[in-house]
This record gives structure tokens, sequence and C-alpha cells, in this order.
């Protein structure tokens, strides 16, 4: 049977959003929607968080103990250390056959989704060695140079009929510890696009991501 272990990296302290990850959003800590997302993912067999952060341990422990939490050490807490050295990390604290790696930040994803995409990656493996998930865009890109990316300025198309190109939006990320170690990355060689809709796909990274995410999430509560 294929193990399959959900990483969540959540840090106290945030640069641009103070203090997000516990942050109270539509009700309740950021952080509960991700873990609740996740705990609903059938595919899973265990969530390991990993955090420097006290009020998010607590409030793990107390609502989450399923949850496995990792302290972050002190060498992986400064703002420059890459994310692949901190999942270098967390996948040597417990096994598994593939990693799903999603943020705190990611509050509007759904548990379908998050299936959806497990059920790709392994339906696909090893034709593809991992997955990432994408937003797709059709619309005037250039360069900063002001040069066209992906349309002719002289040929004016709709913008639906643009060939799409597609941003890597943070939500999903599925490797192996294989890969992550050889590479330093959680792309392989052959990494399999997972598309997905752009009203799932928020990240929260600035101030106004959170006024627009605490709205939707509001909206979506039952009256």
């Amino acid at each position: 049977m294929t193990r399959l272990v959900a990483l969540v990296p959540m840090r106290h302290h945030s640069q641009r959003v103070p203090g997000k990850n516990y942050r109270p959003l539509a009700g309740k800590p950021l952080f509960h929607y991700i873990i609740e997302t996740l705990q609903a993912v059938p595919e899973i067999e265990q969530i390991l968080a990993d955090t420097d952060s006290d009020s998010v341990m607590s409030g793990l422990r107390q609502h989450f103990p399923k949850v496995k939490v990792v302290g972050r050490p002190e060498n992986l807490r400064a703002d420059t250390v890459s994310m692949n050295e901190i999942l270098t990390y967390d996948t040597a604290q417990v096994e598994a056959d593939f990693y799903l790696q999603t943020h705190s930040t990611n509050p509007l994803l759904k548990p379908e989704t998050i299936s959806r995409a497990i059920q790709t990656f392994l339906s696909h493996y090893p034709e593809y060695d991992s997955l990432f998930s994408v937003t797709r865009w059709q619309t005037r890109l250039y360069d900063q140079l002001g040069r066209a990316l992906n349309h002719n300025p002289a040929i004016l198309i709709q913008t639906q009929d643009l060939p799409p190109v597609f941003e890597e939006n943070s939500c999903l990320y599925i490797f192996t510890r294989q890969n992550l170690a050889s590479k330093r990355h959680r792309l392989g060689d052959r990494p399999f696009m997972f598309e997905m809709d752009a009203d799932e796909a928020w990240d929260i990274d600035e101030e106004l991501d959170f006024e627009i995410c605490n709205f939707l999430l509001s909206k979506r509560k039952p009256k």
C-alpha cells in the first residue's frame, strides 16, 4: 500500500503579514483551514506540521492531536533558508513513499482537489516523477523589457483565444525524498503540471490576500 504523508511548514515570523499563520481568519486561526482540509483527504495517511511557533504548536496539540508536530531547528529558521532545506529535514522525520507539501496560506484549497491531484499523480507515476499545481492564465503578458511573451501585439485577438500560460501557484507539490535529496528541489526531471481553479489558489502573501480570503471564507459560511 502506498504511504503518503502531507507536510505543512509554518513559520512563526512573517515579513509582510505579521503573525499570519495563527492570525484569526473568518473566525479561526489561519492554519486550522489547511489542517482540516488535509484531514478530510482519505489518501493522506499522516500529516506533519513543521514550525518554530509556540502558538501554532499549542493550537495543533489542542485541536489536532493526530498531527505530528516537529519543532523547526534553529539553523532552519532564518528567512533566507530555502524551503527545500526545510523539506529535506522534514522528510527525514517520517518515512513515506511520497510526500505532499502545501501551505497554511492556502485556506481555500478543497479536499477533493487534493484527492484528485494525488490520484492523478499515482496513476501517472513513474511516467511523471513529481507534481506541482498551476493556475491557467490567458492574458497578454510582457517581460521586463516590454516584449510580448505569449501574443503578437500587431494581431489583437481575444484573450480567451490566447495560448495559455501557467503559474506555479504554490498550493500543492508531490515528490519523493530521493528526488528531493538528489536535486535539492521538489520537482523531479518529469513533473506533472496539475491545473486547478483560480478561486482555490489564493496564497496569502500580502495583507490584501488576507482580506480577500477573509471575505471569501465568510461568504462560504452557512447563514
